[in-house]
């Protein structure tokens, strides 16, 4: 099987108070560094086959704004799932990915997003030891090459070739 590519994305700024966690929603900042993210993946020539996304209201959002930056009109699978589980969690998700899928993507949150990307990083690609323990803000994508199927996806299985934190100042 050619190289598929995996996007690991955290979700973008969001307010700091809503009824409940679930409920937050995209700051302004948020939803502008969020769209510069989706120039940037467009820029990579990122065009996503299969996308999960966090049910969080802010996950939704920044999903609207990354594939609106980014050009993209994939309908994604949300998933109540990804609000609230660990990195095995999301790795288990992501094995049920088609397996036409050459390019799949997961917006999620934080510790999850970052350990992830940090698990699943052989140390071989250009942007490995890009993520450190803190190092994976808001409004951040984390790109990496994957052999084989998505249903055997395991730790140290990708070569982290990108990493960006999308900032106004960008």
């Amino acid at each position: 099987m050619d190289t598929r590519r995996l996007v690991i994305i955290r979700h973008a700024k969001a307010e700091p108070y809503a009824a409940s966690d679930v409920e937050r929603v995209l700051a302004e900042r948020g939803r502008a560094e969020g769209r510069l993210l989706g120039e940037w993946l467009a820029g990579e020539g990122i065009a996503p086959d299969v996308a999960f996304v966090s049910y969080a209201a802010r996950t939704r959002e920044t999903w609207d704004v990354v594939s609106a930056g980014a050009g993209w009109t994939l309908e994604p699978a949300y998933d109540a799932q990804l609000y609230g589980t660990d990195e095995d969690g999301v790795l288990d998700l992501l094995r049920t990915a088609p397996e036409d899928s050459a390019t799949a993507v997961v917006v999620g949150h934080n510790p999850t997003m970052a350990v992830l990307v940090q698990l699943l990083d052989d140390g071989e690609g250009a942007a490995s030891g890009a993520v450190d323990l803190g190092s994976f803000p808001t409004s951040t994508a984390a790109v990496l090459e994957v052999d084989g199927s998505w249903a055997d996806l395991a730790p140290m299985g990708g070569r982290l070739t990108g990493f960006h934190v999308a900032r106004g100042d960008d």
